[in-house]
């Protein structure tokens, strides 16, 4: 019970994060473009890559905070159906080329920042 409740909590961390990262990306980066979904998502690619590498490369690393790390905050932070839905939407308004872009970047940025996050850990823990 103990790291289900670590796990809720981080997620409601993740969900706030989330909320203000969009709110900010809106504000200092215009609404024309999902800003803040693409930045939540390309973060949370490199930080879940980070966390479970980390994780499997540090015999100390408590399973709990892997846990709560991962499908708790990340899972509240990431936001791949907000990211299909505003793709979508692009789309249905004829913006073929923003919704294009969209999918294009958050799709190879992604798989770029996991690839950065698995350096990163090895480079932290060495292995």
């Amino acid at each position: 019970m103990e790291r289900f409740l670590w796990i809720c909590f981080a997620g409601a961390l993740g969900t706030g994060a989330r909320y203000l990262i969009g709110l900010w990306a809106g504000e200092k980066l215009g609404t024309a473009f999902p800003y803040g979904t693409f930045i939540v998502n390309l973060s949370g690619c490199f930080l879940i890559a980070l966390v479970i590498q980390a994780a499997l490369n540090m015999a100390a690393f408590p399973p709990t905070l892997r846990l709560a790390l991962t499908t708790g905050f990340m899972g509240g932070l990431t936001t791949y159906s907000s990211f299909a839905y505003e793709t979508t939407r692009l789309a249905q308004d004829g913006a073929f080329g923003a919704a294009f872009l969209n999918f294009a970047l958050t799709t190879v940025a992604c798989f770029a920042a996991v690839l950065l996050g698995l350096a990163a850990a090895q480079r932290l823990t060495g292995v």
